[in-house]
């Protein structure tokens, strides 16, 4: 049997071996490349691919969202209260690997239903296959995403080890977002004899789908099987006659809720990648040449192409200034506090994604606009990262304040939170088209392909869908730092709720294993 110890929160001590860093990190990218399947691609599809009524996506995300505010404390109470014979957290996303990977490639495969007159078993099979996909992945992410509690209890550390997988999870997003957008560039040379524009946008998103959600399940499942659970908590006892309920500490748990509050309003922090594919169709910017200027074949192999590098630079300017961020938040860390961090990233996105719309749209030249993309690209590495040791935190600061730690609780709610900006990003794009009057499946339903809907479009509707990777995120940034001015789990007050803490945790059976 493993030697166990009372639980500290020594800051000094390391618990956690590089390789199990490394294992518990290349399993973030594994999730990486399924996830970022649906959280990139999946409004582009539904709308594009195919045409789905705005109104039943719009309906869709935000069934799935009041699901999931029931769905995701509702996993986070159960694995607080049971622990497996392998665990309390790591056997969920070992045994969640598979169901995940056929639930994704569902999300992107028509099994044959009519989308030109909109067959109704579409619009079911659509809908099933979404909530599912989304209830296994909170039996699947909750407990990953707790599992830094469990590997350490030294605060720091956790920080660190959180912020190494996020980076190297944003790697395994990236992957699955530059794929659909390298194949574009491959149309006229590989696809173009064989197959229409339309044809080979269900083509690339089946492609992605399959390839991205086998690999990265398969890392995701064998890599979660490397790593440890250390500190070992006692199962949450059954709730005593007007003892306070655990629903009731986590919603008064006041800087667990600002937390919670500058995340949902960081939505915008996602649009620069769920929004880069439909800014790419209909924006009317183009790098290279413009595909207005040409007709027939010639059109529709440009339009792709230029589709794909708009896509492209705008998804790359993501990727730099998430990962850049990422890589210095280790040593950011050791000098300001989490709340600070936050801050100045949200106001930096903010100016920004001011200074984006105005050179953008007086220059339409989107290369001038990459220094400014870049910055307002950093609070998505910024946010991902820190909100999560932010969470940590609050746990702590609750199982100090009531005697009662509710780790998967408190990280269902950051799942949530991840979830409903997700939500909200899709609801703004779809939004747009409506506000724009841009009617993708009237449209192709009168057999208009996507060139040409894309090439008659007014200046309006190109700005609004600019709009969309600018305007929106910036707004979103500004709001996401109010909450945080309010936030006061740092300095002294921190440190002091750590130290009394790892002495409570010594006489209530918490134990640490070598």
């Amino acid at each position: 049997m493993a030697k166990t110890k009372p639980a500290t929160n020594s800051i000094g001590k390391r618990y956690v071996p590089g390789k199990e860093v490394l294992a518990y990190s290349f399993a973030a990218l594994g999730q990486g490349l399924a996830y970022s399947c649906m959280s990139s691609y999946i409004t582009d599809y539904y709308m594009n691919v195919l045409t789905l009524n705005a109104w039943f996506v719009i309906l869709l995300m935000l069934f799935a969202r009041v699901w999931d505010a029931i769905n995701d404390p509702l996993m986070g109470m159960i694995i607080d209260r049971h622990t497996t014979k392998r665990g309390r957290m790591k056997p969920y996303p070992v045994i969640t690997a598979l169901p995940i990977a056929i639930l994704t490639i569902l999300l992107f495969i028509n099994p044959g239903f009519d989308t030109q007159n909109k067959s109704i078993w579409l619009y079911v099979f659509v809908a099933v296959s979404y909530v599912m996909w989304g209830m296994t992945y909170t039996v699947s992410d909750v407990p990953f995403w707790s599992l830094p509690n469990l590997m350490t209890p030294n605060a720091k550390e956790r920080g660190n080890l959180i912020s190494y997988a996020k980076t190297i999870g944003g790697i395994g997003s990236a992957v699955t977002v530059a794929l659909p957008l390298i194949m574009g560039f491959m149309y006229d040379k590989v696809f173009a004899d064989n197959m229409t524009t339309d044809e080979f946008g269900v083509f690339k998103f089946a492609f992605m789908a399959v390839s991205m959600a086998v690999i990265g399940m398969t890392i995701y499942g064998v890599c979660s099987t490397k790593v440890k659970e250390r500190v070992h908590i006692p199962n949450a006892p059954k709730k005593k006659p007007g003892e306070i309920g655990t629903l009731k500490r986590i919603f008064t748990c006041k800087p667990l809720m600002l937390v919670v509050l500058a995340g949902s309003l960081s939505f915008g922090r996602y649009m620069l990648q769920a929004a880069a594919p439909h800014v790419a169709r209909y924006s009317g910017l183009f790098v290279g040449t413009d595909p207005s200027t040409l007709s027939g074949a010639a059109q529709e192999a440009a339009y792709i192409k230029n589709a794909s590098t708009v896509a492209l630079v705008i998804q790359i300017c993501a990727a730099i200034g998430m990962f850049g961020t990422q890589l210095f938040l280790p040593a950011l860390y050791k000098k300001f506090e989490y709340k600070h961090i936050m801050i100045v990233s949200c106001l930096g996105g903010f100016v920004a994604s001011c200074i984006t719309i105005v050179i953008g749209w007086t220059t339409k030249n989107l290369l001038l606009c990459i220094p400014f993309m870049l910055i307002s690209a950093i609070p998505l590495g910024v946010i991902n990262n820190v909100s999560f040791a932010m969470v940590c935190d609050c746990l702590d600061f609750m199982e100090w304040k009531t005697g009662f730690r509710n780790t998967g609780l408190g990280s269902a709610c950051q799942s949530f939170v991840n979830k409903i900006g997700n939500a909200f990003a899709t609801v703004m794009i779809i939004g747009m088209y409506m506000i724009i009057d841009l009617d993708v499946a009237t449209l192709n339903s009168k057999a208009d392909s996507i060139v040409n809907i894309a090439m008659n479009l007014g200046s309006n509707q190109q700005f609004g869908m600019f709009a969309l990777v600018t305007i929106v995120p910036g707004a979103s940034l500004l709001l996401c730092a109010i909450p945080l001015f309010f936030y006061d789990l740092t300095g002294k007050k921190k440190e002091k709720v750590f130290a009394e803490l790892a002495e409570r945790r010594k006489a209530n059976g918490v134990t640490v294993e070598e």
